[in-house]
């Protein structure tokens, strides 16, 4: 009945990815699942605080994990501060429901030796391997996801600045210091690669391109990573996503600040949007360059 609308609340209003959108979308219509199950039709100005505790209480006897037991909490939450918002509902019932304990996963990491290993197994002689070198170095340097990384531009470039654009969820963009490594094999790449392909068409403005001048998918960068990890002998589980947790443990460790890291790797929450949007670009970038094995 309000899918619609809640639909463009999550896209315009929200900026979420359509997985995010679908994700919550998907969340709601559990509950009414639920109601369609145990014989109840209540709109959502009926729906009490004990309904969806019990709503809870059945997802988690079909053996729902707690982190997709939060996130359907947290799903619910949204739907009724949408509601709220449009005065559809005088008040969410979904405000004081407890979200489930979730044990703490750490993600997997490497060590600055073990980077160095991924990347001395690149095979240079190929003429892909300069193209090769620069991915990982923009991963790891950068801290990017993997659709950030197929999604850099030419235009994203700006070294005399310090720093690259990125295009992170929901197409938001920021500002990302480059380290002198990371930078400087983009360079070479650039020099001796990219400038002798022709591009398809739609990739004239993608920085890194496949054999046929195509923009890269993101099962090729899997590919590539897990090709890497085999040559160097390394026995982790080791995807583009562990770059980036690379990026972060390794300047904590450092010392760099938190807050920093976190505005760096675009993390989306509220802690973070609210301590650290007004935060002083430069001081980011000292940060960021200040720490990083890369920089």
């Amino acid at each position: 009945m309000y899918s619609k609308g809640f639909k463009a609340y999550l896209q315009l209003e929200r900026s979420l990815s359509g997985n995010s959108v679908e994700a919550y979308l998907h969340d709601v219509a559990k509950l009414t699942q639920y109601f369609e199950i145990i014989g109840k039709k209540p709109s959502p100005a009926d729906v009490t605080h004990d309904d969806l505790q019990q709503f809870i209480r059945w997802i988690h006897e079909l053996g729902m994990s707690a982190r997709s037991q939060a996130r359907i909490i947290s799903g619910l939450r949204t739907f009724y501060k949408y509601l709220l918002m449009e005065n559809l509902v005088t008040r969410s019932p979904a405000e004081l429901l407890e979200l489930p304990r979730l044990g703490r996963k750490l993600p997997v990491f490497l060590s600055t030796d073990e980077i160095n290993r991924i990347i001395a197994a690149i095979d240079l002689s190929k003429p892909e391997g300069e193209r090769n070198k620069a991915i990982l170095e923009t991963l790891y340097g950068c801290g990017l996801r993997v659709s950030e990384l197929t999604g850099l531009k030419l235009g994203n470039l700006h070294f005399r600045e310090g720093f690259v654009i990125v295009i992170g969820k929901g197409d938001k963009e920021r500002m990302v210091p480059v380290g002198k490594v990371a930078e400087r094999q983009i360079e070479i790449y650039l020099k001796q690669v990219r400038n002798h392909q022709i591009p398809q068409k739609n990739s004239e403005s993608i920085l890194f391109l496949n054999r046929r001048g195509g923009k890269l998918s993101r099962v090729m960068i899997f590919t590539l990573i897990k090709e890497l990890v085999l040559k160097a002998g390394i026995e982790k589980v080791v995807s583009p996503h562990t770059f980036r947790h690379s990026f972060a443990t390794h300047l904590v460790e450092g010392g760099a600040d938190l807050r920093a890291v976190q505005e760096m790797l675009g993390h989306e929450s509220i802690t973070t949007t609210e301590i650290y949007t007004h935060l002083d670009r430069e001081f980011l970038r000292t940060e960021i360059l200040s720490y990083h094995p890369r920089a």
